[in-house]
């Protein structure tokens, strides 16, 4: 695995704003999404070396995130530089948390975490994009791809289209319709459990409250039950 296919997509880049932070899980991995005061995006495995806590749960001071369970705190690299119930302690350099690359581009916040990959190899990006809404869904990544395959789109004046599904990088589709177009990037959290985080395409005319709602109605079929045909 090389280039683009080491980035996989984390969380859309609004829902992460300066000073917060969030989990989000990849194929089992837990992850804590957090930015700094400055802006950057940092994903780091979601947990303190003390006692296990999630870091997502913790509170961001600069570029500093702090653990809420003890309040140990880690710089951008990972390393813990401060415990408050030690102050004076010359922290040793082995107290650290695992991190990962990470990289925005399309509205998407990235994560590199197959490892070192080839340098100059940027996350994948898809034009300019509105953030619409990340979509979580008990469904298998086959099952998302069927859905949104047969997936109804408005198409204006009322009408609706059957919304054309292109694969455009790794871990991202389009879903296009007469009057719409969407970026959906995927990101696999377990065998079957998927996130859908969907952008408008610059030059859409649907506003932003329509594929909202579009989405929650989405959601719904993803995670409807099968009905098997009866086996005469």
């Amino acid at each position: 695995m090389s280039g683009e296919a080491d980035w996989v997509p984390v969380a859309l880049s609004a829902s992460i704003e300066p000073g917060t932070s969030a989990g989000a899980v990849v194929e089992g991995l837990e992850l804590v999404v957090w930015r700094d005061d400055a802006g950057k995006a940092h994903v780091w495995e979601d947990r303190c070396p003390h006692r296990g806590m999630r870091m997502s749960f913790g509170f961001v001071r600069g570029d500093h995130i702090a653990c809420l369970y003890h309040g140990w705190s880690y710089d951008a690299a990972g390393q813990c530089r401060h415990i408050p119930a030690h102050p004076d302690l010359d922290v040793p350099k082995t107290i650290r948390i695992t991190t990962y690359d990470a990289g925005e581009a399309g509205g998407m916040i990235w994560a590199r975490l197959a490892g070192a990959a080839e340098t100059g190899h940027p996350p994948p990006d898809f034009g300019n994009t509105l953030p619409v809404r990340s979509l979580y869904a008990d469904c298998s990544l086959a099952h998302a791809l069927a859905v949104l395959k047969q997936t109804y789109l408005p198409g204006g004046k009322g009408k609706t289209v059957v919304g054309q599904l292109q694969a455009v990088a790794p871990h991202v589709w389009t879903l296009e319709g007469d009057a719409l177009r969407l970026s959906i990037a995927i990101q696999v959290i377990g065998p079957q459990n998927v996130g859908l985080h969907i952008l408008v395409n610059e030059g859409s005319k649907e506003t932003i409250a329509d594929v909202a709602q579009w989405a929650v109605a989405l959601r719904l079929t993803l995670e409807a039950p099968v009905v098997l045909a009866e086996v005469m």
